[in-house]
């Protein structure tokens, strides 16, 4: 588990990213359309961004599986 997490909103775009580890990374598109996972080189999962972030309410959370590191 990460001893800090980073975490960005940018209201304009309407996303939201969230960061375990400074490392390098790439996005890699996951099964859900709204969810991205950053992985480094050995595809291990450092982070997250969420487009479209505000269609999510209180009622209906986003729920998706990051692959496991």
């Amino acid at each position: 588990m990460a001893d800090k997490v980073k975490v960005w909103f940018d209201a304009e775009a309407d996303y939201l990213e969230v960061r375990f580890s400074d490392a390098a990374g790439h996005l890699k598109e996951t099964k859900h359309d709204a969810l991205m996972e950053r992985v480094d080189a050995n595809g291990h999962v450092i982070g997250f961004t969420i487009l479209g972030v505000s269609r999510f309410k209180k009622e209906k959370p986003l729920e998706a599986d990051l692959a496991a590191a």
